[in-house]
């Protein structure tokens, strides 16, 4: 009978208990319980685990990005920074917390869909890239707590479940006024935002001819439309703050100490700057390798 455990225990921690390839079993089922064919089946869960690979490569890049960073912002303010991006966070805790992670999103999914179709609540969420974040959130929250799998899974789902469907309906009054119908909703995690914004503009936008002009209204130059790219975006902020923090740290510091923030030092000013701007361009090429991730999983599942 040992060789029956020894199955088991293979099928349990080499591959049920490894993300990538749960993501591409699960994608699998989904696909074979829509009859598609033997090749759609095959080429859809390896697309999903290949997607989902790419998130861990990614999450390596950005923390390899964000090291020299740390020790700039540590050495020009004393102080210890922190990057706010959900793609990169995201990506970070695949490596710790991936399986709970992949049933809690699944799962979820499921919920929301169950509630879109006995309750009132009739909003079907498809926004795949906030979900995934959504459950790496509750995840990490209820898994730090120390509840055990199960709990973290079969609540987070519920709770990733009940905000899917009533995220949109909060939003849903300023919606309607713009799209004029209910055939669209927004289908994002800070709706509080919106209602916010929605609330406020209600009470200082104006009425009639003295209504504030839509955004939409406002001209901006042709020369900055490639902002509007988030890598671009990204890459640049990111290579901006570099900048500042590496001048900084090497004003306050000297050459000496802040030539080793980087691995492999620096040989002079000139080495240490562009090689601060090409740790923030590798910060975007990172968020950007996790976005194609995301979206290999989402365009599958």
């Amino acid at each position: 009978m040992d060789w029956l455990l020894n199955i088991a225990q293979f099928l349990v921690n080499e591959i049920l208990a490894v993300p990538a390839f749960l993501i591409g079993i699960i994608t699998a089922v989904g696909l074979a319980a829509m009859k598609r064919s033997g090749g759609q089946i095959a080429g859809g869960a390896i697309k999903a685990t290949l997607g989902f690979l790419l998130i861990g490569a990614g999450a390596t890049l950005v923390t390899d990005s964000l090291e020299p960073l740390g020790i700039m912002i540590e050495g020009a303010t004393g102080m210890h920074g922190v990057v706010p991006t959900n793609e990169a966070i995201a990506g970070i805790a695949q490596e710790q917390f991936g399986s709970q992670v992949a049933w809690l999103m699944i799962l979820g999914f499921v919920v929301s869909l169950l509630l879109a179709r006995f309750t009132p609540l009739r909003y079907v969420f498809l926004t795949g890239h906030h979900v995934l974040f959504m459950a790496t959130m509750i995840t990490i929250i209820l898994a730090t707590a120390d509840y055990a799998n199960w709990v973290v899974v079969g609540l987070g789902a519920v709770l990733l479940g009940v905000l899917m469907v009533s995220m949109p309906a909060l939003a849903h009054p300023w919606t309607r006024k713009i799209t004029g119908d209910d055939s669209v909703a927004i289908g994002h995690f800070g709706t509080a935002g919106y209602v916010t914004s929605g609330a406020v503009g209600k009470l200082v936008g104006g009425k009639g001819a003295k209504a504030s002009k839509s955004t939409e209204d406002l001209k901006l130059p042709e020369g900055l439309r490639f902002l509007r790219d988030s890598m671009v975006a990204t890459a640049l902020s990111m290579v901006l703050m570099y900048l500042v923090l590496a001048v900084l740290f090497l004003i306050r510091a000297g050459q000496d100490e802040a030539f080793t923030a980087f691995g492999d030092g620096a040989t002079d000013v000139g080495n240490y700057l562009m090689q601060a701007v090409t740790q923030g361009l590798q910060f975007g090429v990172a968020v950007a390798v996790i976005l194609f991730g995301v979206r290999t999983i989402l365009g599958e599942l």
